[in-house]
Order: structure tokens, then sequence, then C-alpha cells
């Protein structure tokens, strides 16, 4: 009964002032209704951006390999060069495609004989800033990490050392090249080759519009790319992926507050045999990681929304909504930068003699 007499008085107050109040004003011109749309969010503090600077660089420089143009020419040919290969058929490229965003678009590469990587090639572009290289940080650098695919069996699988400076001494374009990048030894050895391929590899960058948000440009990025740099902030993200690669500076767990989906591949244990390493791998960059799907060491996850949704899980024991993926998957994509198209082209090396047969082509 109370409740009747409450809802009567209500309806008549209600219809009390509806009889009361004025006539609606006429609709508000196209101008009027712009200046009365939503404020966007607020300026994003420069003490915030503070952790993700540097911007970008140009070159990744290493003291103890510098760059000169005939090194660099010489690591393009020889990233390209499939008599690294003990089958003349796989080069640098054939895993890190330099015209799709230096990944090769599968959840593992295939090598020697069609074998299976176990893990996803991530992309070679702007690797080479990083801290460590390979998934489980086994490689310091690029210099160090150029070795490993060409004498590895089921990559490359050149038989030894050996094997690779024969193959390379066999065509004059390389001895000379050799000669005239490295003038103190005028040799073709395993570390020089590694040199000349890193040498390329560190002038592969690729900056975006981030960076010139980075660098002052306001207008670099619409108010909801900024709402979804909030976003991201905000749910913890930044725990892991920040400073100029938006990863790529440290090791983490996998599976960190909930275990993750599968435990085959024990991350940087494998390398160290340690106990504490079980499930630490390096943690990727974010840059160009629209561009780079399938994600994670293991390349079991197809789409960028469904990548988020597990680190919210598995990092930061959060079920994050479909809003808040849909608006860091909007910052995300800023980090897309260009691909350097006249730098990447595959430099062609003098044929003058066919490649000879290997053992275990």
């Amino acid at each position: 009964m109370k409740r009747a007499v409450l809802t009567f008085v209500l309806l008549a107050v209600a219809c009390e002032k509806k009889s009361t109040e004025p006539a609606p004003a006429p609709a508000a011109s196209p101008s009027a209704a712009a200046s009365a749309a939503p404020a966007p969010p607020a300026e994003i503090d420069d003490a915030l951006l503070a952790a993700f600077k540097p911007a970008l660089p140009a070159v990744f420089e290493n003291k103890d390999n510098p760059l000169t143009e005939d090194k660099i020419t010489l690591g393009r040919a020889l990233y390209y060069e499939t008599r690294l290969s003990a089958s003349n058929k796989i080069s640098c490229n054939t895993c890190h495609h330099l015209d799709v965003d230096g990944a090769d678009q599968r959840k593992s590469s295939i090598g020697h004989k069609d074998q299976e990587g176990k893990r996803n090639s991530p992309s070679v572009y702007n690797a080479a800033g990083h801290f460590v290289q390979f998934w489980d940080g086994r490689a310091k650098d690029v210099e160090e990490q150029a070795k490993g695919p060409i004498l590895n069996p089921i990559e490359m699988a050149m038989q030894d050392e050996k094997s690779v400076v024969a193959e390379l001494t066999r065509v004059k374009w390389y001895r000379d090249q050799f000669a005239k990048v490295f003038p103190e030894s005028k040799a073709i050895t395993i570390d020089n080759i590694a040199k000349a391929i890193a040498a390329f590899e560190r002038k592969l960058s690729t900056p975006s519009r981030w960076d010139k948000f980075l660098n002052g440009d306001k207008s670099a990025l619409t108010a909801d790319e900024k709402a979804g740099f909030q976003k991201f902030v905000a749910t913890g993200c930044t725990a892991c992926h920040m400073g100029t690669y938006v990863g790529g500076s440290m090791y983490q767990k996998l599976g960190l507050v909930k275990p993750w989906t599968s435990d085959k591949d024990l991350g940087r244990f494998e390398h160290t045999k340690n106990e504490a390493d079980k499930m630490f791998f390096k943690v990727p960059s974010l840059r160009n990681v629209e561009k780079t799907a399938p994600y994670f060491h293991d390349g079991s996850v197809a789409t960028l929304e469904e990548a988020v949704r597990l680190m919210g899980r598995h990092q930061l024991g959060r079920e994050l909504p479909d809003a808040d993926i849909k608006s860091i998957v909007t910052f995300l994509k800023t980090l897309t930068g260009e691909i350097p198209k006249d730098y990447v082209a595959e430099y062609k090396v003098p044929a003058e003699i066919p490649p000879a047969p290997k053992p275990g082509k």
C-alpha cells in the first residue's frame, strides 16, 4: 500500500514538473552541437611519457661493431644469402621477412628439410636495440645471434664454420668485400659474417606515429589512441612493456599470476638449467605488434585482442572487459612503424659460379 502511494506521489510531481517546464529550445546549430560535445581526454602528462623515452633511434649503435656503408652492403647481401644454408634454399630472410614486418607469420618457422622449429620467430625490426636476443636470451646481441641459425641443424643446418667459410670463399665478390670491410684480417670468418649481418640489422628501425608523439607532436595520436595509452598504463601493462621498445628490456615469468596454458617450453630454463628460470622469457617488444601475429613464444594466439586478454588474465590476474581490450589495441596500433623499403631491398651478389652441392642437401 505504501509503495502504491509513493508511486502516485512521484507521478504527480513528475506531471507537475512537466507542465511547468518551458518549451524545448530550437535544435542547436552544428557548430553549437560541436561545442557541446564531450571534452577529449586530458592530455598525457610528460612525466608519464618519460618511461617510454627516448623515441626510437635511426641506428642501434654498437661500439664494438662500428658501421660503414661497405659493411652494411655486405651484411645486406648476406642477410638474403641462401649459400649460408646446407640446402642453398634458406636465408635469414626466410624466417624474418623484411617486406612483412620482419617475421614470417607462422606459429614456428620451417627450416632444413622442412623441419619445424620450436619457437615463433620474432621480428628482426628494432631487435638490435633489445637487451638480449632470442626468447631465452642466450645471445647478448645481434652479432652473437646471427651465428646461431647458420649452424643450427633445424634451421640453416651448415655442418660447421669451416663449411660456411668455404662456401663464401668460392665467390670472388665475397672475397673482395670481406677484404675491404675487414682490412686487418681480410678474412672470411664466421665472426666477420655475423658482424656484417648485424651491421645491416642495426639500421632496421621502424619509427611510428608514437615516436612523433614522444617527440612532442601532440596531434600525432587521436583522442581514442591517447585514451588507449592511458588504459594501457592504468591496466598495468607497463610493469613489463615500457621504454623505447615498449618491451624488449627484461625477462618475465609467463603465467606470473595464473599458470600459463602450457609448460611444454620452459623458456630460459632450457638454456640456463636454473630452476628459478622456469617459464621465464624475454619480454617481447610491442613495436609493430599489430603486424606480427601469431603471438607468444609458441605462436599459439592468432589475434592481438586475444593476446591482450590472456596477458590480463595470466600476468595481472584480471579479466579485462572487451571495451578495455579494444582501447588498448587501439593504442598498440600506433606502434606500427614504416618499413624502410629502399634500405631492405635485396642486394644481388654477382653469380660467378653455381653453388656446389653440399653434404646433407
